[in-house]
């Protein structure tokens, strides 16, 4: 039993440690709003959208998308064109302290655009479904269940973490200066992620 929540401890932990669109985006949430239970919206949604992937993924799902050469080839070239488009928004996100657009966003924005960089994001769906699902065809009942709890636990306790991280450092970069950089750095890093995409379809 103890092995197999290390496994899943430190799997979910290698898969979601990469800087990407939904880390960014929590961070920077985070960061902007003056109180931290502003930026949770953000956070349960994208903590709750993975929680569905992962059981979707250890339920079997995984193994239906994997054979699916078709499908992985759309997701993957959509997933190309979303990322290409997240990468300018955060490109173009302004870096003042104020409430502007694409800034501090409200609740309800918080959570259509958490859960479309959760549910839409290729390379975070193909993490889930197909490194986490397949890992998880080791284990059979309650080991496997208990294997899919393990990977959850670390993702929410991650994704809060980042938000907290993001209020600390919005408070230290008060000229917002710091911010503009991190977004543009983002920005680059999502760039490459779809190009990288992009070339495994070519």
């Amino acid at each position: 039993m103890g092995a197999v929540i290390i496994h899943g401890v430190i799997l979910a932990f290698g898969l979601i440690l990469p800087l990407g669109v939904q880390n960014i985006f929590i961070f920077q949430q985070g960061a902007y709003h003056t109180h931290f239970v502003r930026a949770l919206p953000a956070v349960l949604t994208a903590a709750l959208c993975d929680l569905l992937l992962i059981t979707l993924a250890v339920g079997g799902v995984s193994m239906i998308v994997l054979a699916n050469d078709m499908f992985k080839t759309i997701l993957m070239a959509g997933g190309c064109l979303f990322l290409f488009y997240m990468g300018w928004v955060t490109w173009k996100t302004k870096n003042g302290k104020g409430n502007e657009e694409g800034e501090a966003f409200t609740g309800k924005k918080q959570i259509l655009f958490a859960a479309s960089v959760s549910l839409l994001n290729p390379h975070a769906i193909l993490d889930t479904v197909g490194v986490i699902g397949t890992s998880s065809l080791q284990y059979s009942g309650t080991d496997r269940w208990l294997f899919a709890l393990s990977c959850v636990t670390v993702s929410w306790i991650w994704f809060f973490g980042l938000a907290v991280s993001g209020r600390y450092f919005g408070k230290m970069d008060q000229t917002g200066k710091l911010m503009s950089f991190v977004n543009k750095c983002s920005a680059l890093i999502i760039w490459g992620v779809a190009l990288m995409l992009l070339y495994s379809l070519l």
